[in-house]
């Protein structure tokens, strides 16, 4: 072992003390009477003033430094800082929800987030190390000749990237305005200017080692509040072994609640709402006249009998937020009469696979199980900011040791998810459903003003039944620790590890879009003679443009987690992945292909998700957009449909094409066969 290892495990044994010290200390605090909202604060400035002061002391202005650490990362901790980067605030606050929402349908995650690293170990780690430069448009750049097939990288590791770190920016702004008591728009903010400091300063050797710092925050915070509910639960904390247990117990309550009358009536009167709006849509224009006029008719009722001038203001407020136009009311109620039709429908059972009342719906179910499987396995496998990181190792073996390294850290997580969803649905089921309206729990109000959480008393009954109750997924972790009732002090643990997964995913992929602009583009097409400072100068300014950016997008709150990272791993699959697998094991393949099967394979991932996830683009007068899903795929797996066509395209245009130079093929075989 090295001297330079020995001192890295020595800083981060006392820092991992350090931290526990930290929790034991805040939680003596709690019992003496601290108040909450400072424990909160805590966590948070403190978490991000450590990973500032990382940021500080990793500062460089050497460019090997800036974007690969300099390559002299161990193994072990560029397995931790994978773990980290790949750990993102989707597999923290997203993937328990998920699994809590879906059940076993939520286990694609689980199994295409840990089956890509072994693609990432067979196919691609070793030889893009062997390769040795910066980036993976560099790798493009280099395999295929010329700019073409470097610019279309870049451009896909934009898109990819933007949309997943917009992702983690949102789920900073969720933590930081519920634990924090900020507004949301400024808790996105606050978080942003905690992620700049570590990338702007230090580039890839500040994220590398806040990187580890992170990881042991985030693993600790996501397995602590769990392994509490499970020595609750069972008397074990062991909740990865114990939760088939509580499992069964689920099971039988649900049971005996799917069937209860409070349901059932709910359920109906959820069907008539989606009968209504369906009467409504097919009788437009008439329809929405006819409201209007109903609403001002009551207005004038009002004015008449001379009523309360707050009834008359709220009904004059309802008629001014009435859809403008028949096309703007269809489609509002067309996703009024979604929502309603989606709580109408019977709960499925937990652990039910591939559920549905016909054998087409249990088909249908199995096949977007697989294809989101197929999309994230290979998504994961084409993530420029994870492929990045075996740019870091000392050598070729090491890059294949810390995949190793990166798949056990990231296992600690993944099979806790599926303990976490299991014991928080339990909690949930058994102290919170059929409980009376005026008795709900302090935290049910405080996340429904961040707007994650709602009720509606829909059958009138004055109880909380479970198809009145809406849980966004993102907040049951979040929340869980609230949930069960655990000191506060574990409530700003979960917080201080959702802001750890999602500040290292989001200062990764940062670096991972300046890179491609100030290394790919400035430095290799635009001005190959700059000099070192300017360019780490561009990278850094255009650091701050990207930051800014992301954060705006993000304060508009453009989905849940999940599905925005989803939708980036397609996007990476489908542009990358066949241009890198076929790049390192086809000499035939050349540029011609590349770029047109980068270009196709995205572009066609791209449309599906437009045209599923929108129904009309105002700003270029586009209405009626969306469309139904081919074969019934959800959006979240349009790399189905990216992967296969760009690489057809990229053989059979290779194939047309001349082939690639003597001097290429020779830079292939270079690759194939790294040394250790």
């Amino acid at each position: 072992m090295s001297t330079f290892s020995q001192q890295l495990r020595r800083y981060y044994s006392w820092y991992t003390c350090g931290f526990l010290a930290l929790i034991g200390t805040l939680a003596f605090l709690e019992y003496q009477g601290m108040p909450a909202r400072w424990i909160g604060y805590v966590f948070l400035f403190f978490t991000i003033f450590l990973y500032a002061a990382i940021g500080v002391l990793s500062r460089t202005a050497d460019v090997s430094e800036y974007y690969v650490a300099g390559r002299r990362v161990p193994a072990i901790f560029n397995g931790m800082a994978t773990g980290a980067d790949w750990m993102s605030a989707a597999s923290f606050i997203g993937l328990a929800g998920t699994l809590y929402l879906a059940g076993y349908q939520g286990l694609a995650y689980v199994l295409g987030w840990t089956g890509g690293f072994v693609l990432v170990a067979l196919l691609l780690a070793p030889y893009l190390r062997r390769f040795g430069q910066y980036t993976i448009p560099d790798f493009l750049g280099a395999r295929y000749g010329g700019n073409g097939a470097r610019l279309v990288g870049v451009g896909a590791a934009i898109l990819c990237s933007f949309v997943y770190v917009v992702a983690q920016i949102y789920g900073v702004g969720l933590i930081t305005s519920r634990f924090v008591g900020l507004q949301f728009e400024v808790g996105v903010f606050v978080g942003l200017a905690g992620i700049l400091v570590c990338s702007f300063l230090g580039g890839m050797r500040a994220v590398t080692w806040t990187q580890v710092a992170q990881y042991v925050i985030l693993i600790v915070a996501y397995v602590v509040p769990v392994a509490i509910l499970s020595y609750q639960n069972t008397g074990v904390p062991v909740p990865q072994v114990m939760y088939g247990q509580v499992l069964a117990q689920v099971g039988e309550v649900e049971q005996e609640l799917f069937v209860r009358p409070g349901e059932v009536a709910a359920r109906e009167q959820y069907a008539a709402r989606a009968a209504t709006f369906r009467e409504k849509i097919e009788r437009l224009p008439v329809s929405l006249q006819e409201e209007r006029d109903a609403i001002t008719r009551r207005i004038n009722a009002l004015k008449d009998s001379d009523a309360h001038a707050r009834d008359i203001i709220a009904l004059e407020r309802q008629r001014r937020d009435l859809p403008a136009t028949p096309e703007l009311a269809r489609e509002r109620w067309l996703e009024e009469m979604r929502l309603a039709e989606e709580k109408a429908r019977a709960p499925r059972p937990h652990a039910q696979a591939y559920p549905g009342d016909t054998e087409q719906e249990r088909d249908q179910a199995r096949i977007n199980f697989l294809a989101l499987v197929f999309c994230l396995t290979i998504g994961t496998a084409a993530l420029p900011h994870v492929l990045i990181r075996y740019y870091t190792t000392p050598t070729v073996g090491q890059a294949r040791e810390s995949v190793f390294w990166s798949l056990l850290f990231i296992m600690l997580l993944y099979l806790t998810a599926p303990a976490y969803a299991v014991f928080a649905k339990f909690e949930i089921y058994t102290h919170l459903v059929n409980l009376e309206l005026d008795k709900l729990p302090a935290w049910f109000s405080a996340w429904s003003r961040v707007g994650l959480v709602s009720i509606e008393d829909i059958n009138g009954d004055g109880r909380l039944q479970l198809a009145e109750l809406s849980l966004n997924p993102d907040v049951i972790v979040l929340a869980m620790p609230e949930i069960a009732g655990m000191p506060y002090v574990i409530s700003g643990l979960v917080a201080a590890g959702g802001l750890a997964a999602a500040l290292s995913t989001a200062d990764g992929l940062l670096l991972t879009i300046t890179s491609a602009l100030s290394h790919d583009v400035y430095y290799r097409i635009i001005r190959p003679d700059a000099s070192t400072q300017w360019r780490l100068v561009i990278s850094k300014s255009l650091l701050l443009v990207v930051a800014v950016l992301a954060a705006t997008v993000a304060a508009q709150k453009p989905g849940t987690i999940l599905y925005m990272v989803a939708w980036a791993f397609s996007l990476a699959a489908s542009a990358f992945f066949p241009a890198l697998v076929l790049g390192i094991f086809w000499k035939r393949a050349n540029k011609q292909g590349a770029i047109a099967g980068m270009l196709v394979g995205g572009l066609v991932c791209l449309y599906y998700i437009v045209r599923l996830e929108v129904d009309h683009i105002a700003w270029l007068g586009l209405h009626d957009l969306r469309m139904e899903p081919w074969f019934g795929i959800q959006s979240i797996a349009a790399g189905v449909w990216g992967v296969g066509t760009g690489m057809l395209v990229i053989l059979v245009v290779s194939l047309l094409t001349p082939p690639p130079s003597r001097e290429i093929q020779e830079f292939v075989e270079s690759v194939r066969y790294p040394a250790l």
